[in-house]
């Protein structure tokens, strides 16, 4: 397998900052980067594995349900967009490797399977969260989804277009926000949907007795809940599709199932790299949002924890409406911040800290004459060609 590499600066001794995701949160900073600085002083350079950039994944449930026609009405700018501002996007590009030593990310093409290493100026994590998937008998059967991007999205669609004929029931695991609007989703769909839920009540978020409005509203639309129950196991038939949810209790048929349990941070890169995590697996920042213990890597979004105020505690908060405030310290970074993207689901105080901070700090070092996120001197020897050939790993 052949491999290349781009060494740190860019034509005509550019820096680079490398942004890794590219969903609201990434690509708020790969834009907020490109406005302050123009692509003759700064590459941008953002590797998104899926199909989409930019896109609201709060909104999946009501393109699922119908309420939105079109996959490409919950995208707030496309790849091409982003590129024309003279950002290089490079989508189905998955990065699986940070080398902090020599500033550098290893990259694989998803479709073709090539890898490449990017060099780094600065470098911005937005690897953002993925869906809980319990351990247990039956969670990688086909026909069990968790939804938490545009793919995920469009696989479930896929799905029920081919359970169609075999069957219309539909079961949710868990009860929170994901699980109740895939609930309302499904039934618009017309299928005959069960939630499972481990707890008392819907939405345990809620006052018990606001949960149980939302549990009637539930059944109102014709939605069995069954609560206090624990998933055990969940069956799949010969053709390895799933057929049933199994709880202490009771079996519950599926011709399809949608998990609904949560998420967790997506860090397994930064934690590889030996970057700081928080009890809750998410990254360990300061109040501007800077990886705890590096000068030049950024985090933010749902991969990040964030300081809960109230509690003095760092907080793993994946939804976007939050009292967490992060980065008011590091004024007048984001006290010049713009309000941020609303599709984004991280913490708003957060996100604005996060994606202003690496890029306004790059354009103070210019304008100081420094190289942005490193520390050489205006002396030091200028790096080599921008692709240079890498030996294999």
């Amino acid at each position: 397998m052949s491999m290349s590499e781009s060494t740190r600066a860019g034509a005509a001794g550019r820096e680079r900052l490398v942004v890794i995701g590219g969903d609201a949160a990434g690509m708020s900073a790969a834009s907020q980067a490109r406005r302050l600085r123009g692509p003759g002083e700064l590459d941008v350079v953002a590797f998104e594995r899926g199909h989409f950039t930019s896109y609201s994944a709060c909104g999946i449930p009501y393109w699922v349900g119908g309420d939105v026609e079109e996959r490409d009405e919950l995208i707030a700018r496309t790849p091409q967009e982003h590129r024309a501002r003279g950002i290089d996007l490079r989508l189905r590009t998955e990065v699986t490797e940070i080398d902090l030593g020599r500033q550098r990310v290893r990259a694989r093409d998803v479709d073709s399977g090539a890898e490449s290493w990017t060099s780094y100026d600065d470098l911005v994590i937005a690897t953002g969260a993925r869906p809980i998937r319990p351990d247990m008998p039956g969670a990688d059967a086909e026909g069990v989804h968790g939804v938490q991007t545009l793919d995920d999205g469009q696989e479930l669609l896929d799905s029920l277009a081919r359970t169609r004929a075999r069957g219309r029931h539909a079961v949710v695991v868990g009860a929170g926000y994901i699980g109740v609007e895939m609930a309302e989703a499904l039934i618009k769909r017309g299928y005959l949907v069960t939630v499972v839920n481990r707890g008392s009540e819907p939405m345990s978020t809620l006052d018990p007795d606001m949960g149980r409005l939302v549990h009637e509203a539930m059944e109102g639309l014709g939605i069995t809940m069954v609560n206090d129950a624990e998933v055990t196991e969940l069956l799949a038939g010969d053709d390895g599709r799933v057929r049933a949810v199994v709880t202490a209790d009771a079996e519950y048929p599926a011709d399809v199932v949608v998990l609904g349990i949560g998420v967790r941070p997506e860090t397994a890169l930064a934690e590889a790299a030996g970057l700081p995590l928080g009890a809750h697996g998410g990254l360990l920042t300061d109040r501007a949002m800077r990886v705890r213990g590096h000068e030049n890597v950024w985090a933010g979004g749902d991969c990040v924890e964030v300081l809960d105020l109230v509690s003095g505690q760092e907080r793993h908060i994946p939804s976007a409406p939050t009292p967490t405030s992060t980065g008011r310290s590091s004024a007048p970074t984001s006290a010049a911040a713009t309000p941020p993207s609303p599709a984004s689901s991280a913490p708003p105080s957060a996100r604005s800290a996060t994606w202003r901070s690496p890029a306004r700090a790059c354009a103070r070092r210019t304008r100081a004459g420094r190289a942005c996120g490193t520390r050489r001197s205006p002396s030091s020897p200028p790096a080599g060609p921008a692709t240079t050939p890498a030996p294999p790993p």
